[in-house]
């Protein structure tokens, strides 16, 4: 579906938009496989993300659709059979997408792809240019899906995309996309890991994901798990639409017409309930797509996982002993806050007990609340030309959940304590003769959570922190000779950081940085002449260690719409630079 910015970010977008997309029907084109290796000088979609590693087997892979064209809102299906020459377990699946869309005129679209009803891909597609067709490759590591993979499924790609006449604009440019599952044989150097052995779809009532309009909605999944259930977690996605696509930008619901933007705040969160009692939070991720706010801040290097939302995974063990008694149980998601509206996929993951048929437990403690209490500071000032001021909203939750299981192997004791931040700090200066319209805005949103497993004579510990910052500094001005200027600074990161101990000792540990640093300035004359982006620049930079050594590092940079550079290495361990 069309996605569109508040309304006052409408007018200068709008302008630029037809300026600079606007061409007469394309002809159609294949997909094209975008190299691994970033060209410099190209507008291609890149990202500094790295492929996901292999193992040294040769994979068997099984295409899902080659060369499928998405100009309808019509899900489009596909079979898919296991592997016979690459019988399970695997060393590793890997899922793998390339898309192109046509040089013309087009939204950014929503992309998502179900095996048996299981998420297998979730993103959005990168806007084309009457001088621009953008390929671009996405990779997905799917192992823990296995289960789904060992018996012949029917999916579907759901990739919405209008083509046609819309107000007066030939939306003329079509979406083509292959996908594939590469399946690795497990070996000795490369063994098969312990993956979930149910894999339960939650999604909305079509079989995909579900739409969220408001805080009450939900999205529902009835459970019949196996009575020998020993781990349980949740992978979601909640994805913002439409009035909620800029949702960190929204203000109180009393300021929406003095500041001219969306309402419920600028706090959303997800939220999971088991049997109607809440059992874990996600936060939502600010994920900006590549129409967001100024399409031109997206090309080439596109906001953090805009091309590849990452799931967000919530550890559901405590509620293990209760899923297990075999009884029917429910598990729902919603947003809190949704204000039309979000869309919410997730994947529910179970580990069972091999050396038993049943295991018994219980929940110990839940003291999560069954939503947050956020607290909204308004200093807003609004007189006959215009408001300014600032509004901030802030939440904290912190809560303990424990449970346990009696498996095979002895009593299983999971507790994980939890806190979760969110604080959005905006300023504002709006005139009332929309000459002037600033809005910079400040959002931190953490989890910083410790699982402590208990299970005979071990104790291993999880300290986990995931962040989410974002910096929006916007600025709309209208000139006294009637021209207009649109300049905007937009920082985004995704932070984790995993720390692994056992009794005390670690032995593990992981982080992951992503940042993409982005700004840009659009002007439009008196005589609504758009002369295009200026004084535009974007990097992203991708860093990621592990325990053993591993290190990755990756920095690109874009001027006016083109690569200009690659750093790999920077920070690996004193390791020199190299650049391109």
């Amino acid at each position: 579906m069309n996605l569109h910015p508040p309304t006052r970010l409408v007018t200068l977008l709008s302008v630029a938009a037809v300026a600079c997309l606007w061409m007469p029907n394309a002809s159609q084109s294949q997909v094209v496989i975008v190299p691994d290796t970033p060209q410099i000088g190209s507008s291609n979609p890149i990202t500094a993300e790295p492929l996901v590693p292999r193992p040294r087997t040769k994979p068997c892979v099984v295409q899902l659709f080659e060369n499928l064209a998405f100009a309808d809102f019509t899900p489009k299906s596909f079979s898919y059979a296991p592997p016979a020459s690459c019988p399970g377990p695997w060393a590793k699946v890997v899922f793998t997408a390339d898309f192109t869309v046509q040089s013309g005129t087009q939204f950014d679209r929503t992309a998502a792809f179900y095996l048996g009803h299981a998420n297998i891909y979730y993103g959005t597609t990168a806007e084309p240019r009457a001088t621009l067709s953008p390929s671009w490759h996405v990779e997905r590591d799917v192992t823990d899906l296995s289960a789904i993979f060992q018996s012949p499924q029917t999916g579907e790609a759901n990739l919405g995309n209008f083509v046609g006449v819309s107000g007066g604009v030939d939306y003329n440019s079509i979406i083509f996309a292959n996908a594939a599952l590469e399946f690795y044989p497990a070996s000795f150097l490369a063994p098969a890991p312990r993956t979930p052995d149910v894999v339960v779809p939650v999604n909305g009532s079509g079989g995909d994901a579900g739409t969220l309009n408001t805080g009450a909605d939900q999205i529902t999944q009835t459970l019949n798990l196996p009575m020998n259930t020993e781990r349980v977690y949740l992978d979601v996605i909640a994805q913002s639409q439409i009035n909620d696509e800029f949702w960190y930008l929204c203000v109180p619901n009393d300021q929406t017409t003095n500041l001219e933007s969306c309402g419920n705040t600028a706090f959303r969160e997800t939220e999971i309930s088991i049997d109607g009692t809440p059992a874990g939070v996600a936060p939502v991720s600010p994920w900006i797509f590549t129409g967001g706010i100024d399409p031109y801040l997206w090309e080439p290097i596109p906001g953090v996982q805009t091309l590849d939302f990452k799931p967000y995974r919530v550890d559901l063990t405590p509620f293990a002993g209760l899923l297990a008694d075999g009884q029917t149980h429910s598990v729902a998601i919603s947003v809190f806050n949704a204000d039309s509206y979000f869309l919410a996929t997730a994947n529910l993951l179970v580990f069972t007990d091999h050396g038993s048929k049943q295991v018994t437990g219980s929940v110990l403690r839940n003291g999560l609340a069954a939503a947050p209490t956020p607290q909204v500071t308004e200093n807003i000032t609004t007189t006959s030309t215009g408001s300014t001021g600032t509004v901030a909203v802030g939440s904290k939750r912190n809560f303990t959940l424990s449970g346990y299981v009696n498996t095979s192997h002895g009593r299983v004791e999971t507790t994980i304590q939890e806190t979760v931040n969110f604080l959005s700090q905006q300023t504002f200066d709006v005139t009332a003769n929309s000459s002037t319209d600033i809005q910079d805005a400040v959002q931190t949103s953490s989890v910083d959570s410790v699982t402590s497993i208990r299970d005979g004579w071990s104790d291993t510990t999880v300290e986990r922190h995931v962040s989410y910052p974002l910096t929006v500094d916007y600025s709309f001005v209208t000139n006294s000779d009637g021209s207009l200027q649109q300049v905007v600074t937009i920082d985004q990161h995704f932070l984790t950081s995993d720390d692994t101990s056992l009794n005390g000792f670690p032995v593990d540990r992981h982080n992951t940085s992503n940042e993409v640093n982005a700004t840009d300035t659009l002007s439009v004359s008196a005589a609504g002449v758009f002369s295009g982006p200026t004084n535009s620049k974007t990097t992203q930079t991708y860093f990621e260690e592990g325990g053993l050594g591993s290190c990755y590092s990756r920095t690109l940079t874009a001027v006016q719409q083109v690569l200009t550079s690659v750093v790999d290495g920077q920070g690996c361990h004193g390791d020199a630079d190299h650049k391109k």
